[in-house]
């Protein structure tokens, strides 16, 4: 069976906008159309696009698993209109102050790995795009190349770094 070559991406601040803290809203929301484009041309090249993020908010009780299932139908939806398919998204719903130490969290790296697994990816030909040290750091602990973007930074300026 051929191996895949995929891109995972952080999803606030990466492909849709960073509010800062938590986005507990769907009204607050919003995808970054500015990546479209750049994301549109890496599937296109042959990348699986799967998202992989920490919504701790959950466990906080600042949102519900509906209102996360609700962003996470839209941002597939959004993104399908222009073309671009997510593989899938995974999600940590813990938080350390609540649940404990959990595998799942990034810095840890259970959910690219069960991803990596899934989807049959070759860690070679493998990236993960996010805007904090703890996405890098879970990247390279999946063995995989991380790159570190500032929050909303269009992909477009990091795609010379995908081979």
């Amino acid at each position: 069976m051929d191996m895949n070559k995929a891109v995972f991406l952080d999803r606030d601040g990466v492909i849709n906008k960073e509010l800062g803290d938590y986005v507990c809203t769907f009204e607050d929301f919003h995808v970054l159309e500015h990546n479209f484009k750049p994301l549109k041309d890496l599937q296109d090249r042959g990348y699986l696009l799967i998202v992989i993020t920490n919504q701790g908010g959950v466990a906080k009780g600042w949102y519900s698993e509906e209102t996360l299932g609700k962003m996470h139908h839209h941002l597939k939806d959004t993104y399908a209109q222009h073309g671009i398919r997510l593989e899938d998204i995974y999600y940590c719903r813990h938080h350390p102050e609540y649940n404990g130490k959990c595998l799942c969290r990034k810095p840890g790296s259970l959910m690219l790995e069960k991803a990596i697994a899934r989807f049959n990816v070759d860690k070679k030909q493998a990236y993960f795009i996010g805007d904090r040290e703890r996405d890098v750091i879970a990247g390279e602990a999946a063995g995989i190349k991380g790159i570190l973007i500032d929050s909303d930074q269009p992909l477009s300026e990091v795609l010379h770094l995908i081979a």
